[in-house]
């Protein structure tokens, strides 16, 4: 018996939110890191009252079973892929981080500060005309995370706060 072992287990309420939507699971596991350190992109619940609601039909899983429900086990592949690499978890202890994001052809470029559940505190939007708004959560109608603090890559992505604050003075509200 490892010493993993001999700690009890605990039933969370697991998320991966897709922005306008989301899977939800019940998972059996020994702390709410070994379930960020076994599925890529979820969250745990820790609200009562979302945690109070959650009694629909949802699937539930022990995390040392050998087989996970669909969506679930494409999370854990994706986090098998990336535990042996170079920057898995670097960032995932911090209160808080900057970083600056691209997706796909987008030529906006997005500079977030983000806090230890991968959503954002405030952003600064950069547009390719040269444009710079500053947001806040009471902009966003939806809030999900939007980084994977396990995530190998983010490391990458890491700028440094004085680069988002500079921006962050210098960009206009999103309203004005």
């Amino acid at each position: 018996m490892t010493s993993a072992d001999a700690v009890p287990k605990s039933r969370f309420l697991v998320l991966h939110d897709y922005g306008m939507g989301g899977c939800w699971w019940w998972v059996q596991a020994r702390s709410p890191r070994e379930i960020l350190e076994t599925f890529a992109e979820v969250e745990v619940v820790t609200d009562p009252e979302v945690i109070a609601r959650a009694d629909w039909d949802l699937d539930e899983v022990d995390i040392d079973a050998a087989t996970m429900p669909p969506g679930l086990d494409g999370l854990k592949a994706k986090r098998d892929g990336q535990r042996g690499l170079p920057g898995f978890a670097a960032l995932a202890d911090r209160d808080m981080l900057h970083v600056r994001r691209s997706w796909d052809a987008d030529p906006t470029t997005y500079l977030m500060e983000v806090g230890r559940d991968g959503r954002r505190l405030r952003q600064v939007v950069l547009t390719e005309e040269g444009t710079a708004l500053r947001s806040t959560p009471d902009d966003w109608p939806f809030n999900p995370p939007v980084v994977d603090l396990f995530d190998p890559n983010l490391a990458n992505w890491e700028i440094p706060a004085a680069e988002f604050e500079a921006a962050w003075l210098s960009a206009r509200h999103m309203d004005a």
